[in-house]
């Protein structure tokens, strides 16, 4: 990471102290697992096996699983409101929500049976949708990273640990499109009232409204969790293609709205001017604009690693630990968002795509020469690991992706655990010999060779060995939910993918 994120400490003047176990030779190094290995990369296999009886402390993870794991913080039914179902994520929904909720009843409530005016809800639902398209916004979601992972390591745990769950900011977002939503049909029901009495409402805002509130029931519908995973493609699609025309409609609405409540004597421009809701429309159209004008295609070489993954490298920008960006090679249907790998000194980036679908699966087989990329770098959740002192960062499989650049810029004093089936075959000598010259303490655990592995447990271990403040996870859905709970209900800060996306 960069000096600006607080981060001043070179860990080559760090004393680390020495890693419980040393290096851990694997004979078939495979895609679940990493264990270090004080051998070099070149070491044949039978050199691993003559280090491997000789090492007194055997593997690292030996006896792990007789490891006995200290009991979970606060009761059962209070770590599951506060970890599970009371997120961050869902809090700050929730707060979005319920303030608008009580803006909303109150106004029904303060204006009685005559209701307030459609002027005034229609200005508070456009608000609600800017915010809603804002938080989306690359470049505003970089400068909430930026701030959040400014914080100098000499704060208090509990001050950091808030500001590293700034990856939660998309529970605005959600807040947002849903208070918004419920505005817009108190804004169809009072402007229906208002036409019926012929009070300034015309029948194009009513039509308009009708047809963008439609629109908008659509992409929440699409965008709940559950339909959202079941059928991402039908949610990216029609999240893309009825918010485009929800914006369209929205421009409709206000400039309708503006002239049916335009003053006597004042011009249309005039009025247009100095309207809120126009140039709350006009920022919030912009954002959405301003990605695809940095769309473009750009050459590709391909590093075709195994049957199972392929790496692609860019030199069209160079990135940061933490980055992630877009490609696609159709740009009004599909985009699909990967970690970027830097390496210091090196220009451009890397990104490992692993089988994980048909279009994964088809790069795989068949390796671009160009692809689609559009916007900017945008920040993930690896990019809050420069607000803690030391910190374990999990991996499984591809998840090594977002992790190596941060093992790479040796900014923090790390602890690398990999698991993963076949990781030299599967993804390479260089990409792994390239770790364990960056993090010669790196643990990679074979899964092939030692079956699955006890991940909280395994995790909890390199916590208390390296005397980590954090844990950082890159894996699947469920695991990741899993490590981060097992370690948040036993104190320690733990951060991983939400996927609200």
């Amino acid at each position: 990471m960069s000096s600006s994120n607080g981060v001043s400490e070179n860990p080559a003047d760090i004393t680390l102290p020495p890693p419980a176990h040393h290096d851990i030779p694997s004979i078939p190094y495979e895609l679940e697992r990493s264990t270090p290995s004080t051998s070099t990369a070149a070491s044949s296999i039978s050199d691993r096996k003559s280090e491997l009886s000789a090492e007194k402390g055997g593997p690292s993870w030996d006896g792990y699983l007789d490891d006995e794991l200290p009991e979970k913080t606060q009761g059962h039914w209070a770590r599951n409101l506060r970890f599970q179902i009371f997120s961050l994520y869902r809090r700050l929904f929730g707060i979005v929500f319920i303030t608008n909720m009580a803006v909303f009843i109150a106004t029904c409530v303060q204006n009685g049976v005559q209701g307030a005016d459609a002027q005034f809800i229609g200005k508070v639902a456009i608000a609600n949708i800017f915010v809603a398209v804002l938080m989306r916004q690359d470049y505003v979601i970089n400068a909430f990273f930026t701030v959040a992972c400014a914080a100098p390591r000499s704060w208090p745990l509990f001050i950091r640990r808030i500001l590293g769950r700034v990856y939660t900011i998309g529970g605005i977002h959600s807040g947002c499109a849903v208070s918004g939503t419920i505005w817009l049909v108190l804004f169809a029901a009072q402007a229906t009232r208002q036409f019926i009495k012929k009070d300034h409402i015309t029948i194009p805002t009513l039509v308009f409204t009708y047809i963008i509130l439609a629109l908008l029931v659509g992409m929440i519908a699409f965008a709940y969790p559950k339909a959202r995973t079941r059928h991402h493609d039908t949610f990216e699609m029609t999240h893309r293609f009825m918010g485009w025309t929800a914006v369209a409609l929205v421009w409709c609405l206000v400039l309708f709205l503006i002239k049916d409540y335009q003053q006597a004597g004042q011009t249309l421009g005039q009025a247009v001017l100095r309207s809120p809701p126009f140039w709350l429309v006009l920022i919030m159209t912009c954002s959405i604009i301003l990605p695809w004008l940095r769309l473009r295609k750009v050459p590709v070489r391909a590093e075709v690693l195994s049957n199972h993954c392929v790496r692609l490298h860019f030199d069209y920008v160079d990135t940061h630990p933490g980055h992630f960006t877009r490609m696609s090679l159709s740009p009004l249907t599909e985009w699909h968002s990967f970690a970027t790998i830097s390496v210091p000194g090196t220009k451009g980036y890397s990104a490992v795509v692993s089988r994980a679908g048909d279009w994964t699966s088809e790069r795989i087989a068949n390796p671009p020469k160009e692809l689609w990329v559009r916007g900017v770098p945008c920040y993930g959740v690896v990019r809050v690991t420069p607000l803690f002192r030391r910190v374990v960062m999990v991996a499984t499989g591809s998840g090594i992706g977002p992790i190596a650049p941060v093992v790479y810029a040796k900014k923090v004093p790390i602890q690398l655990l990999w698991t993963a089936p076949a990781v030299r075959k599967t993804f390479g000598d260089a990409l792994v010999d390239s770790l364990l010259e960056a993090n010669p303490s790196a643990v990679i655990y074979d899964t092939r060779e030692h079956g699955k592995p006890d991940m909280v447990k395994l995790t909890y271990r390199m916590v208390r060995e390296f005397n980590a403040e954090a844990v950082v996870i890159i894996s699947n859905e469920p695991l990741t939910r899993k490590i981060v709970y097992g370690m948040m209900s036993r104190g320690i800060p733990a951060f991983g993918a939400i996927w609200d996306s």
